[in-house]
């Protein structure tokens, strides 16, 4: 399949990259020798099919990435994807170090990228856990309990926004942090906003 065109925004985007520079420029080739569209979403190069996000770069300290957006749908015949956090529900990683590792999976990231699409095509859906499978930390719970202003206004949040405050109030693992955490937020719900509006 020809490679597709490039987008003057994600050429941009790698002129201004000081890491990883060799290991993207050989994921990006190899990306686009899949025929998917490039664009640039979150900051990141980001490629997709007629519009439907499948697969994203992007880099971190020790590693770059190629995250599956459906990653949870795929098979991984070659046991390489990996799951974010435990939080992440659909999306998956191969992890990488060097652009010799990148060079050695060529055939396996275009199999992954395949599939990724044929999923995509195929309108398979990730079956996502509800709000009320999330736990509540008991700071917040008792918050809530107390103020009816604050329990309607997180009731009337998006399902996307009351999960993403939930994480945010699990994650720190001493009871102050987490209620400092919720008291800071307090405003945001209260004027229903989500976490980073």
């Amino acid at each position: 399949m020809p490679a597709t065109v490039t987008n003057p925004k994600v050429d941009a985007y790698f002129s201004r990259r000081d890491s990883w520079q060799e290991e993207f420029t050989r994921l990006r080739r190899i990306l686009l020798d899949t025929g998917l569209s490039e664009d640039l979403k979150w900051g990141e190069p980001c490629y997709t099919l007629n519009g439907a996000n499948i697969v994203l770069i992007h880099g971190f300290k020790d590693y770059c990435a190629l995250l599956f957006f459906k990653g949870a749908l795929m098979s991984d015949t070659a046991g390489v994807l990996i799951q974010q956090t435990k939080n992440v529900q659909a999306a998956r990683q191969i992890r990488f170090t060097s652009a010799e590792e990148i060079s050695g999976m060529e055939n396996v990231l275009k199999a992954y990228v395949a599939e990724a699409a044929e999923i995509e095509r195929s309108g398979a859906k990730i079956d996502f856990k509800g709000t009320d499978e999330f736990a509540v930390p008991e700071e917040f719970q008792a918050k809530i309990d107390s103020t009816p202003s604050l329990k309607t206004a997180f009731e009337a949040l998006t399902p996307g926004r009351q999960r993403a405050y939930l994480l945010h109030f699990a994650q720190p693992k001493q009871a102050k942090t987490r209620e400092s955490r919720i008291e800071k937020a307090m405003p945001q719900i209260l004027a229903g906003k989500g976490l980073n509006d």
